[in-house]
């Protein structure tokens, strides 16, 4: 009797949340391969299944490297469950021929809340007044110490990367009555907000710096001491982007001496590493790169990811393809 041929699979690295979350959903579709389930090395369990795997379905943290590629001859398409993609070695992957999509826009909207909230956050020191209550200290002449906090109105904001999380960040603040400017790549021909060139500009004209753009050779620690400096010690910084878009070690030291009035990061620099120096001061929120994980986004991925790996096995059109590689 003639052995039936293998389904073609899908490795998955990570695995992305979205795949926990409709693990059975997943898998009654799909051949998928998962390597965290086995005890092999992650190149030996590849090396196992190469012959085998047509596509591979990443988490944000889980690197698509020139050396999982190379070990992969039959790979076609990588599949992000991310809208970033600087994890994937996109150069490789041009070489190869191999389709890369993301997660487009899925995500743009509750990113934009996450970084409205550290705002809020930061500027109205909510999470600092919410250790205060829970220890049971009272602010006042025999409790602890709230320093005045301040209003938001009236702020003048600057984003970094005006793409479609900025354009949310943007219409969401601009509502509370904040001045919006923005740096990008490009000047956005139908966006009035006001435009400047470079990040030493921009920062030169705003009290609040929120960074929504792609991690890239150019944009690698662009937030240096510098722009921090120029920003100065009322100056807030909020990263819902990539974490090494800011120079993390002179974050800390500008924090630290007070040259910045704070910060609030939903992403780091070496996660899952968080700079402990931070943890003790009340002018910085962190929260676990998480800003885009909600329920609703979730299931909008589930679908988005279904709809992309059955388009790419029935040689249809992709959504969400990633055309600069």
């Amino acid at each position: 009797m003639n052995t039936p041929p293998l389904a073609p699979a899908i490795l998955v690295l990570g695995p992305p949340l979205v795949f926990k979350a409709y693990e059975p959903q997943f898998s009654s579709k799909f051949n998928f391969l998962k390597p965290w389930k086995t005890t092999d090395p992650l190149l030996q369990f590849i090396s196992t299944h190469s012959a085998n795997v047509k596509a591979i379905f990443c988490s944000a943290v889980s690197p698509v490297t020139a050396e999982i590629i190379r070990s992969l001859p039959e790979l076609r398409f990588v599949l992000a469950s991310s809208t970033g993609v600087n994890h994937i070695d996109l150069r490789e992957c041009k070489r190869r021929g191999i389709v890369v999509a993301n997660a487009g826009t899925t995500f743009s909207e509750d990113v934009a809340d996450m970084a409205v909230g550290l705002v809020i956050d930061v500027v109205k020191r909510i999470s600092a007044g919410n250790r205060l209550v829970k220890a049971r200290v009272w602010p006042g002449p025999e409790g602890g110490d709230y320093p005045l906090t301040r209003k938001l109105g009236g702020k003048r904001v600057g984003i970094v990367g005006l793409g479609q999380i900025g354009l949310h960040v943007a219409t969401r603040l601009n509502a509370m009555g904040c001045i919006i400017s923005y740096t990008s790549r490009t000047m956005k021909p139908h966006v009035t907000y006001p435009f400047y060139p470079t990040i030493h500009q921009l920062v030169a004209n705003i009290e609040i710096l929120i960074i929504s753009c792609a991690l890239t050779e150019h944009t690698h620690h662009m937030i240096d001491r510098e722009v921090m400096l120029v920003l100065g010690k009322e100056g807030v910084i909020v990263n819902v982007a990539r974490g090494a878009i800011i120079n993390e070690k002179e974050l800390v030291e500008c924090l630290v001496k007070g040259e910045i009035g704070g910060a609030g990061l939903d992403v780091f620099e070496h996660e899952p590493n968080f700079p402990e120096e931070l943890f003790g001061m009340d002018n910085v929120v962190l929260t676990p790169h998480h800003g885009a994980v909600t329920e609703d986004a979730c299931r909008s991925l589930y679908d988005l990811v279904c709809k992309n790996l059955e388009a790419f096995f029935s040689n249809k059109a992709l959504e969400c393809e990633v055309m600069d590689m």
